[in-house]
């Protein structure tokens, strides 16, 4: 018996041969996985990195840029999906990975989730808050039209705007509203009314649709062109009962884009009706207001002042006379008050005088200007002098006696 020899294969070798099986097996070539995702990574070069998993096992996945980025939906842990790939080993690890070029949702739109997942990022930066949001002017002089050029509601919203409006002027910029590239476009369509500041309000809108041929509206990028838009937007897109993210963000929304034309101008049948009643008010505001100023010239023409004026004058002649001598009557006794006080004040100001006191036959002693009060204030040798009833006299002092 002749025993083979055994081939030895280095771990790079075996791992090599591993991944060549695996890729030419037709069964793993272009298969279908589902499972729940786990240990999912948005990889910052674009690439995805999860884990599917099932009640009884797992399998390492990975999604490339390329793919990743036609994806309409972000993967979340937790999420059930269907992967579309191929099943290969990364000679590396030596483990074998499900390589996913498309994934969708197990169950749930792809679609649907991306709205609901763009929804609640943008509604959680602010974009939807009231506070962000324009006036729609009532008298637009340009209205600013963003749809295709070639759609039903294109001719909508002309027709409206024209019978309700026709003074004010309509700017059309096409734009590609469905398939790849149309969100691109009608982002570009919003800045350059802005840049240009071509419009007083935008219509930004299509006619009705699938979810699908509605998607542009539900990009990010036509999202915030509408946030960042300087020029009031109104958004226009499909039916009454569609909604997108562009009606969140824009600062009002239309069910339809014809309501939309309606909402952008005022109705010029409507306001001549308002100017008619404004007339009609103001004239009866004026006559009202003349029919009072006659009654109140009236009132004046029978006043005795106006009839009989002589009546009037002597009247107040009158007055001034009597306000003149109760003048002159108050102004004497006030006078006369005074001078009884000014003489009480004098007499008891010439009682404290000390010329007082000298008149009665006393004189005032004083030495240096300073009063002589005691002997203490005077030394032998000092000019004292001594005011009298009828002058002063300057003596010498010889002699001090004390007590």
């Amino acid at each position: 018996m002749i025993t083979p020899t055994p081939t030895v294969y280095s771990v790079n070798d075996l791992n090599t041969y591993v991944k060549q099986v695996l890729d030419n097996d037709e069964n793993l070539k272009y298969i279908f996985v589902t499972g729940e995702i786990s240990n999912f990574k948005a990889h910052y070069s674009g690439h995805l990195y999860l884990t599917l998993k099932d009640e009884k096992a797992a399998v390492k996945a990975v999604m490339f840029a390329g793919n990743a980025s036609k994806l309409r939906f972000m993967p979340e842990n937790g999420m059930k999906i269907l992967a579309f790939g191929t099943v290969s080993l990364f000679p590396r690890d030596g483990s074998y990975q499900l390589y996913i070029s498309d994934m969708q949702p197990d169950g749930i739109g792809a679609l649907s989730i991306a709205f609901e997942q763009l929804k609640a990022k943008l509604e959680k930066e602010g974009l939807f808050s009231p506070l962000h949001k324009k006036p729609v002017p009532r008298f637009p002089r340009r209205v600013g039209v963003v749809t295709s050029e070639t759609g039903a509601a294109v001719q909508d919203i002309f027709n409206v705007l024209s019978r309700r409006f026709p003074s004010a002027e309509v700017v059309l910029r096409p734009a590609k509203v469905q398939g790849e590239g149309s969100a691109i476009d009608i982002a570009k369509a919003i800045k350059e009314f802005n840049e240009l500041d071509a419009a007083d309000v935008l219509i930004v809108g299509r006619g009705g649709g699938s979810i699908e041929d509605l998607w542009a509206f539900n990009e990010e990028i036509v999202a915030r062109a509408v946030f960042e838009s300087k020029i009031p937007v109104i958004s226009a897109v499909g039916h009454e009962t569609d909604y997108t993210i562009c009606d969140f963000v824009a600062d009002l929304r239309a069910p339809t884009p014809s309501a939309a034309a309606e909402l952008a101008v005022p109705d010029k049948i409507e306001l001549k009706g308002e100017l008619l009643s404004l007339k009609q008010l103001l004239f009866n505001s004026v006559k009202g207001t003349i029919n009072n100023e006659r009654a109140n010239i009236r009132a004046i023409e029978q006043k005795d002042v106006l009839r009989n004026p002589i009546v009037r004058i002597n009247e107040n002649r009158k007055d001034l006379v009597y306000i003149s001598e109760r003048i002159e009557n108050l102004t004497a006794n006030a006078v006369n008050l005074n001078k009884n006080k000014l003489g009480t004040l004098a007499e008891k100001l010439n009682a404290l005088s000390p010329l007082g006191v000298v008149a009665r036959g006393y004189s005032l002693v004083e030495n240096k200007g300073k009063i002589v009060k005691s002997v203490a204030d005077v030394s032998i040798e000092d000019e004292i002098s001594m005011k009298l009833s009828d002058g002063s006299v300057v003596a010498k002092v010889l002699r001090i006696n004390e007590g």
